[in-house]
């Protein structure tokens, strides 16, 4: 693998992880009580990106070296997914 492929991967992981974690954690204006005149009350209340930043980082790491490590030093590859499940029949 190529260091060009590798940041690729870990840029698209990257972005996929952010879209799935991020409504974890968001309490809306409604909940806190605080509803901003002229907003929806389902609004977020605060948008706390840099904790959302830290932790897509933190799990898209975990990820991507988990791939890595099954990539590199075990040798699967998208190829060997058939024979990793169960047999079709």
């Amino acid at each position: 693998m190529s260091w060009i492929s590798i940041a690729a991967i870990y840029f698209i992981l990257w972005w996929l992880v952010l879209f799935a974690t991020l409504p974890f954690g968001v309490r809306t204006q409604d909940d806190e009580g605080d509803v901003t005149l002229g907003t929806v009350s389902s609004a977020p209340h605060g948008p706390h990106m840099l904790r959302a930043f830290l932790r897509t980082t933190i799990v898209a790491t975990i990820i991507f070296a988990i791939f890595y490590v099954a990539r590199v030093h075990y040798g699967f590859s998208f190829d060997d997914i058939p024979r990793i499940g169960p047999a079709a029949r």
